[in-house]
């Protein structure tokens, strides 16, 4: 991604390695009155390794649009006197929850980091060499060889993150997505009456009584065409694809004089030709800018058009419908926690 859309990395590829191993020491005791005094080299140390962490504080990948070569520390090198070389440190590199690491090489998936959290070692440091110390038997008394260290293990890897989010949100540019987000929860996405002004997903905490919460993402608005690339929602059609419930936001009241049925159709057609199991999710259909009609009609007639869709009327301007509707959702997210259980 490129210009604007560069604030927001939600996929990478990068090079680690793992630190190499310390070469053995080859050293002899060499002491006042003990001239001879045998082999003293110590052994190497280990290289570091390579582990991935998913963390609550950050957001993106943002981290790696800048610096593509990730290294961890080598192991010391042994010395006299029996001395083992000092380890490499780790390298522990952090990203969000609901990152995966792909082997670029392969495209196989080598984990998945849903949870905060969760760790998994990514490339092992090398062993470090012995050192002549430990070639010493009774039949060679005085070794003159050390072992090099190993080489540490080295990946190409491809970072994609898909957000965690309990709900997703889709429909048309300008449908009131992000005003409907801002109103369910403390987040405050761009609100303009203009397409397009989500550029990047925006997660959002909608809090209830008896401390209950949940998460929602708003996702850019999608057009026709968006499972090709067309507008912006092809960038970020992957985040909705966790969550447990998709909430299908529709402007009853389209400025271009569109049928709401109709733009309701475009956006299923789009998340089918992306995802089958993606349009197979648990959808809850929310009428939009209630406060704008004359009468009920319109609602109506729309429910008609959609007959056996669950449906939902809010006015997100003026929050009418709007604690009903987390109610709603709330419902939603247990009833497929239930079935996952």
């Amino acid at each position: 991604m490129i210009g604007i859309l560069s604030v927001f990395i939600d996929e990478a590829k990068i090079f680690i390695k793992a630190g190499d191993g310390g070469d053995g020491c080859v050293s002899f005791r060499r002491e006042k009155f003990l001239p001879k005094g045998g082999p003293d080299g110590g052994n190497g140390g280990s290289g570091g390794d390579v582990i991935f962490e998913a963390s609550e504080s950050v957001d993106t990948l943002t981290d790696f649009a800048g610096r593509h070569h990730w290294r961890a520390e080598n192991g010391m090198q042994g010395e006299g006197s029996n001395k083992t070389g000092a380890d490499g440190s780790d390298l522990v590199i952090q990203v969000p929850a609901g990152t995966l690491i792909y082997d670029a090489d392969t495209e196989i998936l080598l984990k998945d980091l849903n949870t905060s959290g969760d760790k998994v070692t990514i490339c092992k440091g090398g062993k470090g060499g012995k050192g002549n110390k430990f070639f010493t038997s009774s039949i060679r008394q005085a070794p003159r060889i050390a072992e090099p260290g190993e080489d540490g293990q080295a990946r190409n890897l491809r970072l994609e993150l898909k957000l965690i989010a309990d709900v997703g949100m889709v429909g048309l540019p300008n449908s009131g997505k992000s005003t409907l987000v801002s109103v369910c929860s403390k987040a405050r996405p761009k609100i303009a009456n203009y397409p397009f002004t989500t550029l990047n997903p925006v997660l959002g905490i909608a809090e209830l009584s008896g401390y209950r919460r949940f998460v929602m993402a708003d996702i850019p608005g999608l057009i026709s065409g968006a499972h090709k690339g067309a507008g912006l929602g092809h960038e970020f059609l992957r985040h909705i694809e966790r969550t447990k419930t998709i909430v299908h936001l529709i402007d009853i009241c389209p400025m271009d004089g569109s049928d709401p049925a109709d733009n309701y159709r475009q956006i299923r057609d789009e998340l089918e030709k992306y995802s089958p199991m993606l349009a197979e999710k648990k959808e809850l259909v929310v009428v939009n800018k209630t406060d704008l009609l004359q009468s009920d009609e319109p609602v109506r007639e729309l429910s008609r058009k959609l007959s056996g869709c669950e449906i939902v009327q809010v006015s997100a301007a003026t929050k009418k419908g709007i604690n009903a509707l987390k109610e709603r959702l709330w419902k939603h997210i247990q009833q497929q926690e239930e079935k996952s259980a």
